[in-house]
């Protein structure tokens, strides 16, 4: 049996991220751990006896050659670690590693991760929710980003369409066989996402989903990317541990902030309170996973027509009283300044509609009382 159709034969009886199996394929190689599998020799070690069991039971079942016949027929490829597809970067989970991927769709996955960024959250998100994950994807694709996600309901299906709305990349990482989409009701999503991206799995196919496969499928998402965004998460999502895994591997981690009264954001926001960085758009999140000199635009108010004055100019205007006429000698002495520079700052002030003159005085103008910022009586 060949290393590629002995990894096949491994997904059906190993399940993934499990160290163990890691640990055997890395001290024994592939073709050992087969053998003794498949010939019910003695257990492997770091297995109880009732395990080692259920693993010779799986294996009398499984059929390596059958599963990548079936693979080839639905489109889909398998990709194991020394092929030129695959991500370096997965080898980081030691012998949590995949034995192997599955993957449907066109492009290099080892490519795509290369610049891939991960949006997670909670499946029962909010519209807000939804709203942020899709439009944080949709600015990640078109600043060249690969969205990852799990392909699920919520803040997944909402980063997955964002992205290819915006007609960028886009990759699901399923906790099931790829050629059998999970949930039902993402089969066309899925789909799309098949034609114009990639989708991912460990599983062979046919396989289903668990509760325990779906947390252990986060952390290929966290390793296949250079950062993860959680977008909603309550204390017990599971894209938390997603978020966590990346932590453990040294990635970027990230949150979207949401209502201080939203239990929706109530993970996010411990994550903000630790490690993780506040992330509001796709330039943010650029700014940190990106290369150097990938920057976020600055952040400003708008420019109003006070921000235009000197700042001999804005002193003078502070030091006029709101409410009533001052002379050029009170007004210099507020804003520290000679009778003669306060004269000339206040024709300038006038100019621009500021203040008028009274007589020998100088009052503000209601423009002035009523802009931000404009003097005394804006406050």
């Amino acid at each position: 049996m060949t290393e590629r159709l002995g990894r096949i034969f491994l997904t059906r009886v190993i399940e993934p991220g499990d160290e163990a199996g890691g640990r055997w394929v890395r001290e024994f190689g592939v073709a050992e751990v087969v053998r003794r599998l498949r010939q019910g020799g003695p257990a492997l070690p770091g297995v109880s006896g009732k395990r080692w069991a259920g693993l010779l039971a799986r294996a009398e079942q499984a059929e390596p050659g059958r599963d990548l016949a079936v693979a080839r027929d639905a489109g889909v490829r398998f990709v194991c670690p020394g092929d030129t597809e695959w991500p370096g970067q997965l080898d980081d989970l030691g012998d949590a590693r995949p034995l192997g991927l599955w993957v449907r769709g066109a492009p290099s996955l080892r490519m795509w991760a290369l610049r891939s960024v991960a949006v997670v959250g909670a499946r029962a998100c909010t519209e807000y929710g939804a709203h942020m994950a899709a439009t944080l994807a949709a600015g990640l694709a078109e600043q060249g980003w690969v969205v990852v996600s799990g392909g699920a309901y919520g803040i997944d299906g909402a980063a997955h369409r964002g992205a290819l709305g915006a007609g960028g990349a886009t990759v699901a990482v399923l906790a099931c066989g790829v050629d059998r989409p999970y949930p039902r009701g993402h089969t066309g999503l899925i789909t799309r996402i098949a034609e114009q991206g990639l989708v991912v799995g460990e599983l062979p196919p046919g396989d289903h989903p668990t509760p325990a496969r779906f947390i252990l499928r986060n952390r290929v998402i966290a390793a296949l990317t250079r950062g993860t965004v959680v977008v909603e998460a309550a204390h017990r999502s599971g894209s938390l541990a997603t978020a966590r895994a990346a932590q453990r591997l040294g990635r970027h981690t990230m949150g979207v902030p949401g209502p201080a009264t939203s239990g929706l954001s109530a993970g996010v926001h411990e994550l903000l309170r630790g490690d993780a960085v506040l992330v509001t758009d796709a330039a943010e999140v650029v700014e940190l996973v990106g290369d150097i000199g990938e920057l976020a635009p600055e952040r400003r108010g708008p420019v109003l027509p006070r921000d235009l004055l000197g700042p001999a100019t804005r002193q003078v205007l502070a030091a006029i009283p709101a409410r009533r006429t001052a002379r050029p000698t009170e007004i210099a002495r507020g804003a520290q300044t000679s009778p003669d520079d306060a004269i000339a700052r206040l024709y300038e002030l006038r100019a621009l509609g500021y203040v008028e003159r009274h007589g020998d005085g100088w009052k503000l103008t209601r423009q002035a009382m009523t802009s931000p910022h404009g003097g005394h009586g804006a406050w």
